[in-house]
């Protein structure tokens, strides 16, 4: 009997043993089971940190690439933050720590601040979802200003919808700016040229059609005329209109050299007041059967002047021949005196019918003729000032309406 109960407690023994064991066999399944998935989640979570850490950095290098700069504003307290800032100048301005966006706009242009403070209310009203603006930036005191450009959007939204954060980027745009301008600029430039060709083209063709016509209507003409009078008048009256032919196709020819570059000075000393007079003889011819006066005013004792002599005969030239054409009566002077800041003005006085004061700066343009009934293609001023300029002088006009003008020619005393 006690033999039995002994065996029957080792069995129980057993029994409660191998209880024990398959517990802490199951104890240790589900720890491992446990701590498996506590691995994986621990994984998922480092490699989502990784994810993020990875597009923090690529964010950061997408913003120095494109050298912008990066800000939140907190809609419930309206201030701007900037957290990154990759804007390569050093004037580029940001706002300080816990600046309210109606501190920011007075950094702008007075008109671009209304627009972008309208723009910056209405995305934190919920009344836009982003926007995109160009704008100026004052820098400072100094009176400069530099071009931005700036996108905003909604980040975060509460639970009835409304904007709670927005971010944006900002970036300086002055070269793309300059670009624009000089693209504008080319346009305009373009389009000037095209009218100025069309322009050029009309009173090219008129101008040299009309002496054209005379030279070879005369010159058949010519052979049928007995009276030697007559003869030599058609004679003189081809001349004329050769000179004029020849005039036109100078200016023509001296204006495409000025374009391409390829005018050479010739500096050497002369006499101005032989100069002046020897072009005063020339013209006076032109003032046959006119009650016109051609006069020098010149002092006694002239100068002489280092400087290409034939460039400046032209421009006088010019002066003289536009005097003889607007003048109808009085007189028409050549003349130079030494101003006080020492540079020589030349000029060319008449009693003409004179120039409205509006046109004055339109003058010395290309094509430019103020009455379309007087010859001329109105290439003969442009030149002037070319070779002026060429000279380092300048060219201007002095005028009024019926009481005549003086044109003039000022340049450095050698």
């Amino acid at each position: 009997m006690l033999l039995l109960f002994i065996q029957t407690s080792h069995s129980i023994s057993y029994v409660f043993l191998w209880g024990i064991g398959l517990l802490v066999l199951i104890a240790l399944v589900l720890m491992l089971v446990w701590q498996h998935r506590q691995g994986k989640i621990i994984n998922e979570e480092m490699n989502s940190l990784e994810k993020i850490q990875r597009h923090t950095i690529e964010h950061e290098m997408v913003l120095k690439a494109m050298r912008l700069s990066a800000w939140r504003l907190d809609v419930h307290t309206r201030e701007i933050t900037y957290e990154s800032d990759y804007r390569d100048a050093v004037d580029s301005y940001t706002p300080a720590p816990g600046e309210k966006i109606e501190d920011f706009v007075k950094h702008l242009t007075p008109e671009y601040a209304d627009k972008m403070y309208k723009l910056l209310n209405s995305i934190c009203n919920g009344e836009i979802d982003e926007y995109n603006i160009q704008y100026q930036v004052k820098i400072g005191n100094t009176g400069r200003t530099y071009w931005a450009e700036t996108y905003a959007s909604v980040a975060e939204r509460d639970d009835n919808g409304k904007p709670v954060m927005i971010v944006g980027a900002s970036m300086r745009i002055d070269k793309r700016k300059e670009l624009e301008d000089e693209l504008i600029n080319a346009r305009i430039k373009a389009e000037e040229s095209d009218r100025l060709k069309s322009n050029f083209l009309a009173s090219i063709s008129h101008e040299i059609r009309t002496p054209l016509n005379a030279i070879v209507g005369f010159s058949e003409v010519l052979p049928m005329m007995d009276d030697e009078e007559e003869r030599q008048k058609l004679i003189g009256l081809i001349r004329e209109n050769n000179a004029k032919l020849l005039r036109i196709f100078e200016n023509v020819v001296t204006m495409s050299k000025v374009e391409a570059g390829n005018l050479n000075l010739k500096k050497e000393p002369f006499a101005l007041n032989a100069t002046i007079e020897d072009i005063a003889k020339k013209y006076a011819g032109d003032l046959e059967g006119k009650p016109i006066e051609m006069h020098c005013d010149v002092p006694e004792e002239g100068i002489v002047l280092t400087s290409d002599k034939e460039r400046i005969s032209v421009i006088l030239g010019h002066f003289v021949s536009n005097a003889v054409k607007y003048t109808d009566r009085g007189s028409i002077t050549i003349g130079y005196f030494v101003k006080p800041d020492n540079q020589l003005r030349i000029f060319v006085k008449d009693t003409g019918c004179g120039i409205p004061e509006e046109e004055f700066e339109h003058v010395f343009d290309r094509f430019i003729k103020l009455d379309t009934f007087v010859p001329g293609i109105g290439l003969g001023l442009s030149v002037c000032r070319s070779y002026a300029n060429i000279l380092g002088g300048n060219v201007g006009v002095d005028s009024m309406v019926g009481a005549g003008s003086t044109f003039w020619l000022d340049l450095p005393m050698e």
